[in-house]
């Protein structure tokens, strides 16, 4: 993860607060079957919106926690653009996720564990804070880590497993 744009820290209790709200979203997620990832989105201390992966059950390549979040903010606050919002995510966003929050003026994203696959704040692409865009992010990462690792994992192991029967 390149150290140029995201720093890794002890969080202060706000950002583990909403950290572990992103991450009830995410158990909500694996009760769905879904890969367990949550994120919501804070505007001045209130969550403005919330999400957690719907892809299989929405059926709807696009429904990454992020993504619903983002359209859910955008629906109540009749806006677009989001600026001065925090997105609180239990996995570093992808390409996809990253345009959005691009175009939705988010201010800030603070994620809890990378994606060496597909990440887009640094593990794999930078688009979070990439100097040829018109708008970048203050990005974080860290929070809650070792909890939503563990999550991703176990559900992976346990896939694996059924598969395997």
């Amino acid at each position: 993860m390149s150290d140029r744009s995201t720093q890794s820290f002890e969080p202060d209790s706000e950002d583990a607060h909403w950290m572990m709200a992103a991450m009830l979203m995410a158990r909500q997620a694996e009760s769905l079957g879904e890969v367990p990832v949550g994120a919501v989105l804070v505007l001045g201390g209130e969550i403005i919106g919330s999400g957690c992966n719907r892809l299989i059950t929405d059926t709807d390549p696009t429904a990454h926690a992020e993504m619903v979040a983002i359209r859910q903010a955008a629906r109540r606050v009749g806006n677009y653009r989001l600026p001065g919002t925090t997105l609180y995510v239990t996995l570093e966003p992808c390409s996809m996720c990253a345009g959005a929050i691009i175009q939705a003026r988010i201010a800030r994203v603070v994620f809890a564990t990378p994606d060496p696959h597909t990440g887009a704040a640094g593990s794999v692409f930078q688009i979070l804070d990439h100097p040829g865009l018109n708008h970048r992010c203050q990005l974080e990462s860290g929070v809650a880590r070792d909890e939503a690792s563990d999550l991703l994992k176990n559900f992976f192991r346990r896939r694996r497993q059924q598969a395997g029967q």
